[in-house]
């Protein structure tokens, strides 16, 4: 039997249709995402976790619209305390990382930032609403994760007419199913799930 991943997003259109996988839509934004992350991990913890969805890249970046986007680290921009208070940073799990490098060798590999709101992210090239929140309730409840985002627009860009979410939702729900059977190949060859 393979391991089982749950592929998590924010809504339903970022999600590929199952096939031998489970799906979550953690809703939108960070506190919905964190919810129903850590409420469906506390029912049954799947093998691995993978978190997909859209994306808004800084202009400097030169990232294009429909882009793929692996997380190199998820940073909530939100909070605003250190570390001592609470965590702002969490690494995708470094087997699962290499899975869908191999997996995605054209993507580049970079920090995606987690904020409630449109260019609310710092220090970061790629910002989106739920990847801190859904990787740090894996964390929490010790599930394997990894975050993989489709570029859809310039962060800068308020007119939404120059986005690109149709084209961002086709790349990343096209590519989902090999992720999952590279992070699979990589959970039953560390011996988990």
């Amino acid at each position: 039997m393979s391991p089982t991943v749950l592929v998590v997003a924010a809504t339903p259109q970022e999600l590929a249709p199952p096939d031998g996988w489970e799906t979550l839509v953690c809703g939108v934004g960070p506190v919905e995402a964190a919810l129903a992350t850590a409420r469906r991990l506390a029912v049954a913890p799947p093998a691995a976790l993978l978190h997909v969805g859209i994306a808004g890249a800084r202009r400097a970046r030169g990232l294009p619209l429909r882009s793929l986007v692996v997380g190199a680290d998820a940073r909530y921009s939100d909070l605003g305390v250190g570390p001592e208070w609470a965590p702002g940073v969490v690494a995708p799990d470094a087997a699962l990382l290499r899975a869908v490098r191999a997996a995605l060798p054209d993507a580049p590999v970079l920090r995606i930032g987690t904020s409630g709101r449109v260019g609310g992210t710092r220090g970061c090239d790629v910002e989106a609403m739920e990847g801190f929140a859904v990787l740090r309730a894996a964390q929490a409840a010790g599930v394997p994760a990894v975050e993989v985002r489709a570029v859809s627009n310039a962060v800068e860009e308020p007119d939404r007419a120059h986005w690109d979410i149709a084209g961002a939702l086709a790349a990343v729900t096209a590519v989902t199913p090999a992720l999952v059977t590279a992070m699979r190949a990589a959970i039953a060859e560390a011996g988990h799930g």
